[in-house]
């Protein structure tokens, strides 16, 4: 089943009860996370114009160093993070990834310092972790039902998790796959230093993915 949805494997990287597995599947999108945190960390903001209210002139946005700084150490550890729940095979490392992806999501957000923008990073981490419990109470009650939390072991296994399936689904949107929604309700596009709310999308997009391979194996 594995080798049906993830093509042929490449290599297996055993670190006690943390497997890395190199799949045609899994190795591409570690690849791709680990081109997007090196154009993360080469990448400036760009400087931008804003037009005033009541006024002729613009006013040019200049980001700081230590403000650059932060969200540029923010947008490498979410590409880290993402890279690392690529080719994980166990179930609660999986999870323990999408929550530092989340965690990194935030500091994204709420790196620019404007009302809005922090609004919105107030309110997706209070989705992130409310997300928490569905995300490793579902792994909790997987490892209670079938006694493993391997991706590997759960393939073989021919025990009914669709309701485990849902709630981790669910756990999984919460906690990484609504953080577009929160960065383009607060505009950052236009604020400044945008060029690193790119890494929100790239991570949501490849865990979304990574989530569906993984309840299509299990």
């Amino acid at each position: 089943m594995i080798e049906n949805i993830n093509g042929l494997i490449l290599g297996i990287v055993p670190f006690g009860d943390i497997v890395f597995n190199f799949t045609e599947f899994s190795f591409i999108g570690f690849i791709i996370a680990i081109i997007f945190t090196v154009i993360a960390y080469l990448t400036k903001p760009e400087k931008q114009l804003e037009a005033q209210k009541f006024r002729v002139e613009d006013k040019l946005e200049i980001v700081t160093l230590k403000e650059l700084k932060i969200r540029r150490m923010m947008a490498i550890f979410c590409g880290l993070a993402t890279a690392g729940a690529m080719v994980t095979y166990d179930l609660f490392d999986y999870a323990l990834f999408l929550t530092l992806v989340g965690i990194a999501n935030i500091g994204i957000i709420s790196a620019v310092k404007k009302e809005h923008v922090l609004n919105a990073g107030y309110q997706y981490g209070l989705i992130a972790m409310i997300s928490t419990l569905p995300l490793f109470g579902s792994a909790g009650l997987i490892l209670a039902k079938t006694g493993t939390l391997s991706i590997f072991e759960l393939s073989k296994t021919s025990i009914s998790l669709l309701f485990e399936k849902i709630i981790f689904a669910s756990g999984m949107a919460g906690e990484t796959g609504v953080a577009p929604f929160y960065a383009a309700k607060a505009e950052m596009f236009r604020a400044p230093g945008s060029p690193y709310i790119l890494m929100i999308h790239l991570s949501s997009l490849l865990l979304i993915v990574r989530t569906v391979e993984i309840l299509l194996t299990i």
